[in-house]
């Protein structure tokens, strides 16, 4: 059964009206890949009526010809489609979807997207700018005093506090501001947005639950005050101090509830939530899915993200990298959440009987596919304060150990129906080289069973200064790791290759590094790079403060920043002419 995304589906479920009310930017596709269906499917396990509104059109009309209304604002309202579900119960989640709009919409270079992986058709025509801020608004404008709008997805996760938006190219308050919204959920919100339910629907302190951000005209006194918005607005240096109070109280078991004042009112955010246990973590991921997208969705054309998600599976959630350019620390956390095997194994053999399963699961993994079942062993469920687990090398606290995932993938590859098991969400090689007792055996088996004829790596660069601003280890793993792969391949009679991520611009970067990079991928790697991408600096990332103040936060010392469209182009076509 999907979630009901129109009223027919609703009244053949026996509903008058939904509790809660999910709004997405992308395509609805109820699948554990897809966080607007994994929040809609634990509100419904938890006894609430949940409808989804995927990709409204903010400007169409609909037909209103033969329909009857109870009231005069259900007529009022019935032509538009983000009321074709009536008014939530309870509260209105809006997300943006799967990325941040901006990213979705526009280039590293400011150019419109013309595809959108997430809908149907692929044309990027349904997903608004900032979507976010233009759903929640429209909520606002169609429903006068309506119920609670609630926030939610990495696009709200990122842009929770004072950030730097690189389409503004300045600062911009928090999301919850702008969106004119009363919560937001931050981070993986299962947990938070249950309590929230249970708040709103039995007369409970909302604004006292960890992982919600929420607006407050005084500033509680427990709470760790940043500097406001003015403030980082006029002085880069408050702004670097405001992030780095943002960016350390990110863990659960250490983490200070934040305020930072916006206008005459302060954003507080609660202190985050607990990752959800290796149970309740296999009970959000073995939901009812129906691993499709919806036949709403499904009629209007190709759901290309569908290709891939459909028949993947995700072991954990997390990720101890840290690297400086990438978001998911401050939207999933360092901390690494993993699922049992018997889980996955069960969700291995759900895929099996699918329609349209012809004998290949294309993904096993997270963020980081081989931190599967590993973490520091001092600190359960939380991190080092002032330490990172593989930069500038690997911790020797670190459980480093990839037996867990060796064992997991032999077991699915033995389900009666599969034929192939694939990781295509990428993994540390660095881990691999430093794992003396499982690294060697886990190659062997990578290289034999688990690659789809290309492994994508990501070194990012070469060089030595670039690489610490990009919180990356130096390339000497990268260099070992290629030997080793290849090795293995002329051994077996195999003629798979590796491919490289990389990317240009990033702050402390110039033409230089860019032909020390393109030296060291011919020397070294013997390879033409494939995956070049321009530097984007997403808010939520030590990257873009980088990127915005021209210094390193770390040191304080200037640093090049290419900030010319042209120069970010010919960075890219040094490696890769166009």
């Amino acid at each position: 059964m999907f979630l009901p995304t129109t009223k027919e589906e609703m009244r053949l479920l026996g509903w008058d009206a939904c509790d809660i009310i999910i709004v997405t930017g992308d395509a609805y596709i109820d699948s554990p890949y897809s966080g607007a269906a994994v929040i809609g499917r634990v509100l419904l396990d938890a006894g609430y009526k949940v409808g989804i509104i995927a990709q409204p059109d903010i400007n169409l009309k609909l037909k209103t010809e033969n329909l009857k209304f109870k009231t005069e604002e259900q007529k009022q309202t019935s032509h538009i489609d983000i009321a074709r579900l009536g008014e939530p119960r309870l509260f209105w989640g809006v997300t943006s979807g799967c990325v941040d709009s901006m990213v979705s919409n526009f280039t590293a270079v400011k150019k419109p997207r013309r595809s959108d992986d997430f809908t149907p058709g692929g044309k990027n025509t349904k997903r608004p700018n900032r979507a976010v801020i233009a759903y929640s608004n429209h909520i606002r404008f169609h429903f006068k005093g309506t119920k609670p709008i609630v926030l939610g997805g990495i696009e709200a996760s990122l842009r929770r506090m004072a950030h730097y938006d690189y389409w503004d190219n300045g600062l911009r308050r928090s999301i919850l501001f702008d969106a004119k919204a009363d919560y937001l959920v931050y981070g993986m919100g299962e947990r938070a947005v249950l309590e929230l339910a249970e708040a709103l629907d039995k007369g409970g302190d909302a604004g006292r639950i960890r992982g919600i951000c929420h607006i407050s005209a005084k500033k509680p006194g427990e709470c760790v005050e940043l500097p406001s918005f003015d403030e980082c607005a006029g002085d880069k240096e408050k702004f670097t101090e405001s992030f780095r109070l943002f960016y350390n109280n990110n863990d659960a078991q250490t983490a200070k509830p934040l305020a930072q004042r916006q206008d005459t009112r302060y954003l507080v955010q609660n202190r985050p939530s607990e990752p959800l246990t290796e149970k309740e973590l296999d009970r959000v991921y073995e939901l009812d899915y129906e691993y499709d997208a919806h036949p709403y969705y499904k009629k209007m054309g190709v759901i290309k993200a569908l290709d891939t998600i459909k028949f993947s599976i995700t072991s954990h959630r997390g990720c101890y990298g840290e690297c400086n350019f990438c978001a998911i620390t401050t939207h999933q956390g360092r901390v690494v959440s993993s699922r049992s095997e018997g889980s996955i194994l069960r969700e291995a053999g759900r895929l099996v009987k699918l329609k349209g399963f012809t004998g290949n699961i294309y993904d096993v993994g997270g963020p980081t596919a081989n931190m599967y079942k590993t973490g520091c062993s001092k600190i359960k469920g939380g991190h080092c304060a002032n330490k990172r687990c593989l930069y500038p090398g690997t911790c020797p606290s670190l459980i480093n150990s990839h037996e867990a995932q060796i064992e997991l993938l032999d077991k699915i590859r033995e389900i009666k129906g599969v034929k192939r098991v694939f990781i295509a969400s990428g993994i540390r090689h660095d881990m691999v080289m430093a794992d003396k007792r499982y690294g060697p055996g886990y190659m062997e088996k990578l290289v034999s069973h688990y690659t789809s004829g290309q492994l994508k790596l990501a070194p990012e660069h070469s060089q030595p200064a670039v690489l610490s601003l990009m919180g990356k280890p130096d390339a000497g793993s990268t260099a070992k790791f290629r030997e080793r792969f290849y090795l293995i391949n002329r051994e077996k009679g195999m003629k798979q290759f590796l491919s490289y991520y990389l990317i240009a611009a990033h702050p402390g970067c110039d033409d230089g590094d860019m032909r020390k990079l393109k030296e060291y991928l011919r020397a070294e790697l013997k390879a033409n790079p494939q995956q070049v991408q321009i530097f984007t600096p997403a808010p939520g990332t030590w990257s873009g403060v980088m990127y915005y103040t021209e210094k390193d936060p770390f040191t304080g010392r200037k640093i090049f920043v290419e900030k010319g469209q042209k120069g970010k182009e010919r960075q890219k076509h040094i490696l890769k002419p166009a």
